[in-house]
């Protein structure tokens, strides 16, 4: 109130005889219009370096875009961030569809106990989590596969195809086991649901071999496989939804670069102390070779 009534008495006095009028110095009405001036000056900064890293890493919430201002050595609350995204319509939106069946358990198919329900993970190779998604192109769907190391969390292996056949799975996981190649993977746990790719001979022949222990979730419990719904959502909300993909192969460089390059690399994990899975993995593995 006492900045209105200094603007109001200014229309009637000069500066001097207002701030007299009101028992306030005149240096320090100038400190405060200096520093009004500032604050929207830095507020403007800050929305730009607001927008810059939402542009870099697609769409982050307020919680991640205020961790890695942190990172760059921009201290600011984490509700003025809300706020300045809020006000300038740059808040994570959600794009709701309808969302296919992904997982078909109804098969004679051998299945596997849940192995990790009360595992504390708390090295790299000790689970790795598959799953299955969709995603939309502009007048068909496509399927991704995924394998996320739950330690890291760091997507390791992906494969994105039209159809959803074993071999969509059996790619991811190559893609993974040629992602560790050279590291030990004793007692190394595959955890994923209880759909018929993840069942059949070709998939758990293929984890025998390299002598990988096999977990599934109870039927229709997704909530067992709970990271791997995580990072489906990441990747939906923060690509997919942000994208109108009109043919295959417009979705799979899209989705490529946001698990390789976004994610992987880039994207703050909160689990992991909101660092990259992969600077996270770099870490240990130092210590480890130390």
């Amino acid at each position: 109130m006492l900045f209105e009534n200094i603007k109001s008495e200014r229309e009637k006095l000069d500066i001097a005889s207002a701030c007299r009028a009101l028992n306030v110095s005149r240096s320090w009405y100038t400190d405060w219009i200096n520093q009004s001036g500032n604050t929207k000056n830095d507020d403007r900064k800050l929305i730009q370096q607001i927008k810059q890293i939402i542009g870099k890493t697609r769409r982050y919430g307020y919680r991640r875009v205020t961790a890695e201002l942190h990172r760059q050595k921009i201290i600011v609350n984490h509700k003025k961030v809300l706020k300045i995204m809020g006000e300038n319509s740059i808040l994570c939106r959600k794009k709701k569809a309808f969302k296919p069946k992904t997982t078909d358990s109804n098969h004679d198919l051998k299945t596997y106990p849940n192995l990790i329900e009360d595992l504390v993970v708390n090295r790299l190779n000790q689970v790795w989590a598959s799953d299955i998604t969709f995603v939309y192109l502009e007048n068909d769907v496509v399927y991704l596969a995924t394998v996320i190391d739950l330690f890291s969390r760091k997507c390791i292996g992906w494969n994105l195809r039209e159809n959803m056949e074993t071999q969509l799975c059996l790619d991811a996981l190559n893609m993974a086991l040629e992602e560790r190649k050279g590291i030990n993977l004793k007692g190394l746990i595959h955890h994923s649901d209880q759909g018929s790719q993840y069942c059949s001979n070709d998939y758990t022949n293929e984890l025998e071999e390299q002598s990988i222990k096999i977990s599934m979730s109870r039927k229709a419990t997704p909530t067992d496989n709970a990271h791997a719904e995580s990072f489906f959502k990441t990747v939906k909300y923060e690509e997919v939804y942000m994208n109108e993909y009109q043919t295959f192969d417009d979705a799979y460089k899209n989705i490529k670069k946001f698990i390789e390059e976004v994610y992987n690399k880039k994207r703050l994990h909160s689990a992991i102390g909101y660092k990259p899975p992969a600077e996270f993995e770099q870490k240990i593995l130092k210590k480890i070779v130390a």
